[in-house]
């Protein structure tokens, strides 16, 4: 279970792609979730591991205390978390669904909890390949009294994808007599 907004942002997406594997940027309204505007991003994808973020709202410059255009996304996470979100990402595009990634946003004072969406967008012959994003505070952002979010701590990565739902559990099996599974 997400945070409504986050929930919102996934079910639009999944609206959007209609019978393709996804939508693409062009597909996505910004005016179809006005009141969340603010905390959403689009991701470009220029190759593996490299995810300057083309647009940010303006929570996000905010939180960041900086212009976050241009940015590795990858940059925002903590240097051991990196290689995980990273693997996620190109998952989520592989699949193609939407990617939650649950953080600590710490500061150098208070840190809060905050839910970060990823949902693939597709690329065309002529624009590379995005990701509409949805920053999602799960507590109270005035708690970090204005102080700079510093590097994402991952607490959490949920896939989407119905692999990513529990599968059945191996049972034991025999052959006369003999474990084979």
């Amino acid at each position: 279970m997400f945070h409504s907004n986050t929930e919102r942002l996934i079910d639009y997406w999944r609206s959007r792609r209609g019978e393709a594997r996804l939508p693409t940027r062009m597909a996505v309204d910004p005016a179809d979730f006005s009141d969340i505007v603010a905390q959403t991003f689009i991701l470009g994808r220029v190759a593996t591991g490299i995810y300057p973020i083309r647009l940010a709202g303006a929570f996000l410059g905010e939180l960041h205390q900086r212009d976050l255009r241009q940015q590795n996304a990858l940059s925002l996470f903590r240097e051991r978390d990196k290689l995980e979100v990273k693997a996620a990402l190109e998952a989520s595009r592989r699949r193609p669904e939407p990617l939650v990634v649950t953080v600590e946003v710490p500061t150098d004072g208070p840190s809060m909890n905050m839910e970060i969406l990823f949902a693939p967008l597709a690329g065309t012959e002529t624009s590379p390949e995005r990701f509409l994003g949805l920053y999602q505070p799960l507590n109270m952002v005035s708690r970090l009294r204005g102080l700079p979010a510093q590097e994402f701590a991952v607490r959490n990565l949920v896939g989407m994808s119905p692999a990513n739902q529990e599968t059945p559990r191996l049972r034991l099996a025999t052959l006369d007599g003999r474990r084979i599974a």
